[in-house]
């Protein structure tokens, strides 16, 4: 399954950077052509230099004269990201949902999980094909807005039953059916239908280049929140927060500003202010969801809290009952010059390093994850960081709490880290 993961992975990675890079190129090539005084039938033409060579590339307002022989079409890197990008929910989401798609305690079972994650896919195309033919087409900023309305909502509606990454992924999901919708259903139509004009020598219909082009302006929008929820699974502070979803609408009203200044830059530079605030607000956004500003219970509260259901190390799904009963919470110490490295130990053994060791336990790894150990106090110690993050602020790990660790025990980890994680 790991090797399948990557080789899935990597296509979806190779082909969306040929997707992405074709799409940044043309719309580079749009915005930077010399519209002064072209050619008879052309709208512009731009000169460049790359790889040792020069190239002369010429923009017609129509067609050419006569139709060349090989006329290139860009929709594969399209299809192909797509069909990758599912293939890889279905390996890592689709095929254990209780583990990782679903958050611990999910009023979902597992079929139901992947069937919201895969008709949240189409449902989120033909509402947003229904908007975009309606009205509101005609209306491009007032769009705009309704469709980031909805996808934050669909955010925050997954957020209560999926994990953060389940969620996050889920709303990239919903946007890349969009844009290669858009490049099926509306771009490539267009297109053919321009060429197919030209040929039998009619006048094209020009509603269809409009509707193309509105389109491929929301696929160029769309790009950069993309790429970010592509990388957020790397970074818990952001999918594994409580508000993650507020966090994914401020990091997509960021990106979409500095993507707005790189496509109107070669006009003007009078959207240079976004990229400072872009910076500003990446830093209010590190801010708010830093350790320091997430509540945590006193030293030696007791908390009332019952353990969610979860999936055992045997496999059982998260919501069968254990067949044991799971040990005894591990008492929060009392405030003290320290915590019992002894008891951190013992959680961090019983509960992490069934996965996390140079031999797991789990059934679900053959090697550590990303290569994270917790056989010795050193390692232990020397983690304590992405231990706070993990496993007490976020609280993702462990994955779908498949080891049962209580709020006791992420809080006796917390007093351990916050008392300088000693292990003496």
């Amino acid at each position: 399954m790991e090797w399948l993961n990557l080789a899935v992975r990597w296509i979806h990675m190779i082909v969306g950077i040929a997707w992405i890079g074709a799409s940044f190129y043309f719309v580079w090539l749009e915005n930077n052509l010399n519209r002064v005084n072209p050619r008879d039938g052309l709208s512009g033409d731009l000169w460049a230099i790359h790889g040792g060579g020069i190239y002369h590339l010429e923009k017609y307002k129509l067609a050419p004269p006569t139709m060349p022989d090989n006329l290139h079409w860009f929709k594969w890197e399209a299809y192909f990201t797509w069909m990758s990008g599912v293939a890889l929910l279905c390996v890592v989401f689709y095929a254990n949902p209780t583990l990782y798609l679903l958050a611990p305690g999910s009023s979902l079972s597992g079929l139901e999980g992947v069937a919201l994650g895969l008709g949240s896919l189409f449902v989120g195309w033909f509402v947003y094909s229904f908007l975009c033919d309606s009205a509101l087409g005609k209306r491009p900023a007032l769009l705009g807005f309704i469709l980031f309305v909805l996808l934050i909502a669909a955010a925050y509606g997954f957020s209560k039953v999926f994990s953060g990454r389940g969620a996050y992924l889920h709303v990239g999901a919903i946007i890349g059916t969009i844009m290669v919708g858009n490049v099926f259903r509306i771009i490539m139509p267009a297109q053919r239908a321009l060429v197919a004009a030209i040929a039998e020598n009619r006048t094209p219909d020009p509603s269809l280049p409009a509707k193309g082009l509105l389109r491929s302006r929301h696929n160029n929008y769309f790009t950069l929140p993309v790429l970010f929820i592509m990388i957020s699974n790397h970074f818990p502070s952001t999918y594994g927060s409580q508000y993650n979803w507020l966090i994914l609408a401020g990091i997509a009203v960021l990106a979409v500003l500095v993507r707005h200044y790189f496509n109107t830059r070669h006009n003007s530079h009078k959207y240079a202010w976004t990229l400072p605030v872009a910076a500003l607000g990446m830093l209010c956004l590190a801010y708010v969801t830093g350790p320091a500003q997430m509540p945590r219970a006193p030293e030696g509260a007791k908390i009332d809290y019952q353990p969610l259901p979860g999936t055992a190390i045997g496999g059982y799904r998260h919501d069968e009952p254990r067949p044991e009963p799971a040990p005894a919470p591990v008492e929060v110490a009392k405030a003290s010059p320290g915590v019992d490295f002894g008891k951190v130990h013992s959680v961090i053994q019983e509960r992490c390093a069934v996965c996390h060791s140079a031999k797991p336990t789990s059934p679900l790894f053959s090697t550590a994850p990303a290569g994270i150990m917790f056989d010795t106090p050193q390692q232990i110690q020397q983690l304590a960081p992405r231990i706070q993050a993990q496993a007490v602020v976020s609280q993702i790990m462990p994955l779908g709490n498949i080891t049962q660790m209580t709020q006791q025990e992420r809080e006796l980890l917390g007093q351990w880290i916050d008392k300088g994680a000693q292990t003496n």
